[in-house]
């Protein structure tokens, strides 16, 4: 009979002095197992996002933005330049909705100049399920316009529109079937203007890359047999920073820098020069956004013509314009020009 040890009766069984340290065993080699495990699944997780795809280089793939199209090239430039101004006239503009999903747009103005005044009305209604949208304008000239346009429905960024205009006082009738393809790296179009004496086809296109923008633009006037338009484009894009020039009929030259200095200080500078003339115009714009409500506008060309513009948002939906438009070299003979816009949203 073996020995009894101290603090053990006799007939009590020993503890089993490895269960304590077997149960910690094991869960720690589970816990290895799942760490391992999660390891594995995230390093098979950034493989599948950091491979590369058969168009990119870098290991990381961002599909490149749609470029815009030819007729938009160069534009945060053009805004900078045509936006908060309305010298010599007085412009009131309203715009609506309805319940039913109808928008209205209605507009006057009157030439400060001549007394002349004008208006127009616009009604566009969108049909979301089938991507169609149907817009009517009418103008004081009397005339009205129906536009069609069916948006990614025969296929995604294909855009079909038919646009057709009538004057009742002359019965003059004009329709132009418009189409559109627009992706990744390019966008391009192709217009045809029906005319009883041949139809008029207007074409362009944009390719994107990296930030550079190539486009061309033409129109072939198949009455005549020549070109009437013939129209190059090359430009870089960038977040902040935007540089466009280009080439028309071979004659007229132009290019424009568009650089945002920080969220509330735009700039832009443009250049024009025609072949057979010495004389090159520029102008230099900027816009400063006082806060969310208020910013002011200036330029000045090689005209001495400097414009002053104020926009401020008095209540949502409400925005007043004043604009002035002085000629600085002949400041006392007068002929300067002043504007105010109203612009109503409910």
């Amino acid at each position: 009979c073996p020995p009894l040890r101290a603090g053990v009766k006799q007939g009590a069984s020993e503890p089993d002095k490895r269960t304590v340290p077997e149960k910690g065993a094991k869960q720690g080699l589970k816990m290895d197992r799942e760490e391992t495990s999660k390891k594995g699944k995230e390093a098979e997780t950034q493989m599948k996002e950091s491979k590369p795809c058969s168009h990119c280089k870098t290991k990381k793939c961002a599909s490149m933005a749609v470029p815009p199209a030819y007729s938009d090239l160069g534009k945060s430039a053009k805004d900078i330049f045509s936006k908060g101004y309305g010298f010599g006239t007085v412009k009131l503009d309203l715009k609506t909705k309805s319940q039913s999903g109808v928008e209205f747009s209605t507009g006057g103005s009157s030439n400060t100049d001549t007394g002349k005044a004008s208006g127009n009305l616009e009604t566009k209604y969108k049909v979301k399920e089938l991507g169609l949208t149907f817009n009517q304008k009418w103008n004081t000239d009397n005339t009205l316009t129906t536009e069609v346009t069916m948006e990614d429905q025969l296929a995604k960024g294909v855009k079909l529109g038919l646009d057709t205009s009538f004057v009742p006082n002359t019965g003059k009738k004009s329709a132009k079937l418009k189409t559109g393809y627009k992706r990744d790296y390019m966008n391009v179009g192709c217009d045809i203007d029906f005319d009883l004496a041949g139809p008029t086809v207007h074409a362009a296109a944009v390719l994107g890359y990296e930030g550079w923008l190539a486009g061309y633009q033409m129109a072939f006037d198949t009455a005549k047999s020549k070109l009437a338009q013939n129209n190059f484009a090359l430009g870089y894009k960038a977040g902040d920073f935007q540089l466009h020039t280009n080439v028309n009929d071979g004659t007229e030259f132009g290019g424009s820098i568009y650089q945002k200095v920080n969220d509330q200080l735009e700039t832009a500078v443009n250049l024009a020069w025609t072949a057979g003339s010495n004389n090159t115009r520029f102008g230099i714009a900027t816009k400063y956004q006082l806060d969310k409500d208020v910013s002011i506008s200036a330029k000045v060309n090689n005209a001495s013509l400097v414009g002053v513009g104020y926009t401020q948002a008095l209540r949502p939906g409400v925005k007043l314009t004043l604009s002035a438009l002085i000629d600085a070299k002949n400041i006392n003979a007068g002929g300067h020009k002043v504007g105010m816009g109203f612009e109503l949203e409910v």
